[in-house]
């Protein structure tokens, strides 16, 4: 699923508790949290791949070093 996709469905399924609670929000409301929301996956996102970065760096390095004992 995309990230847009997933944003917006949360943002639905808040809309319908708000909803069903009686209460509502102006409808520039909903596209400002659905935008957060984004926001917050692709942030999650860049630091699961700089970590993941991070290990493949280290793993480079370990090669490297275990190549200089086959020369």
């Amino acid at each position: 699923m995309h990230r847009t996709e997933h944003a917006q469905q949360i943002t639905d399924r808040f809309r319908e508790m708000l909803e069903n609670a009686g209460d509502s929000l102006p409808a520039n409301h909903y596209d400002e949290l659905s935008l957060l929301i984004e926001a917050g996956i692709d942030t999650a996102l860049v630091e699961h791949m700089e970590k993941m970065a991070d290990k493949l760096e280290n793993l480079a390095k370990d090669i490297r070093q275990s190549a200089e004992f086959f020369d």
